[in-house]
């Protein structure tokens, strides 16, 4: 492998476990290590997390600067949010600020700071397969940092001079490669993910060995501007039409609050007595929810897919080779075809949810995604 002299790095600090020890390890392989935490959205949470990150960056030896990006980020990521609600879809915020700010702004603001990578706290595995060009520094400075006594190596599997290709992490419970399919070649060959060849658990206890502030941290919550339910905060942005909820036969069964809080699929929080009752439907034009007891009316085998990214810039030449998942924690199913954006599954999948990615894998290898119409 090539031996990579004083390398530089910046790591995106969330404050919690897995960015706490991407930096650590880094630091410990030889590398000119930088913190960042990206500030984006006012709340208590945010600030204690962002006072963990700048301990952690102390307990570490390494320099810790803020970007501000709550403009960017209300733009980019709550506003998408509330408007894929509005529209009748149900967003993912973690896939659109990880291509607009984690690993677009951030990227863009460590090139200019002279950095050669940005590191995340992600489970997933960067690799590469075949000799090419490494990226240029568009920059010579960077900042405060002093570069490395020792000789930085890249971990296994990052040679800093092939194409890369994404790979799920080794932990299967905790793999974030699902939310990385909007990535490109380019934001690929400046990022590195520290922590995917570990579990969490391995990830715990190295927090430990190196006496890290966040080691006993608890997961984060899932959308990270929310601190309370999703139907609260929507509530408060979204104006909200009651209507009546309908089976398949049409019969009015029940009313619903607003269309905008429920999604396909759900099955508690309707307000039905009997069934179970799952949604099947969002009918906008005369603001009926369709529901029914019978499970089987959720299986779909075909889905329209949007903004389709293919990571490697090409499309594939077999399809029948991939499977895909519909949401993060659904299990891949095997692709029959990929025409145009119509993707058919060899078998019916259940609730295909508008607004959620459908993300294809070759084996472990994440290939690209798109989001479901």
């Amino acid at each position: 492998m090539p031996k990579n002299n004083n390398k530089k790095v910046v790591v995106a600090m969330s404050g919690g476990v897995d960015s706490s020890v991407s930096a650590a390890l880094l630091k410990e392989q030889g590398f000119s290590v930088a913190g960042v935490f990206i500030r984006t959205w006012n709340s208590p949470e945010h600030l204690k997390s962002e006072k963990m990150a700048q301990l952690v960056a102390k307990k570490i030896g390494i320099p810790f600067y803020i970007i501000n990006a709550k403009k960017e980020f209300k733009k980019k990521v709550v506003d998408y949010f509330l408007n894929e609600y509005k529209s009748g879809r149900t967003p993912n915020p973690c896939v659109v600020c990880n291509k607009e700010i984690k690993f677009g702004l951030l990227i863009e603001k460590a090139l200019k700071m002279g950095a050669d990578y940005v590191a995340t706290g992600h489970y997933a595995r960067r690799q590469s397969s075949a000799s090419v060009r490494p990226p240029a520094r568009t920059h010579s400075g960077f900042g405060n940092f002093s570069p490395s006594a020792n000789r930085a190596k890249l971990p296994a599997g990052y040679a800093s001079d092939l194409p890369p290709r994404l790979f799920k992490g080794k932990d299967k419970e905790k793999d974030q490669s699902y939310f990385l399919w909007q990535l490109n070649q380019k934001q690929l060959s400046r990022v590195l993910f520290p922590v995917g060849n570990y579990t969490k658990p391995e990830v715990r206890k190295l927090a430990k060995k190196f006496n890290l502030p966040s080691a006993e941290k608890k997961e984060s919550q899932e959308v990270c501007f929310i601190n309370e339910t999703t139907n609260n905060f929507l509530k408060r942005y979204l104006k909200l039409k009651p209507g009546n909820i309908i089976d398949k036969n049409k019969k009015i069964i029940g009313k619903h609050q607003g269309l905008w809080l429920y999604t396909i699929g759900q099955r508690k929080g309707i307000g039905l007595g009997g069934g179970p009752y799952y949604v099947v439907e969002k009918d906008f034009k005369s603001n009926n929810l369709i529901v029914s007891t019978n499970k089987n009316d959720l299986l779909k085998k075909e889905l329209s897919a949007e903004s389709i990214n293919w990571i490697s810039g090409k499309k594939p030449k077999v399809f029948t080779k991939l499977k895909a998942k519909i949401r993060y924690r659904s299990k891949e199913s095997q692709i029959l075809s990929v025409f145009g954006k119509k993707i058919l599954f060899k078998s019916p999948q259940p609730a295909i949810t508008p607004g959620q990615s459908v993300v294809f894998y070759d084996k472990n290898e994440l290939v690209g995604g798109g989001i479901i119409k």
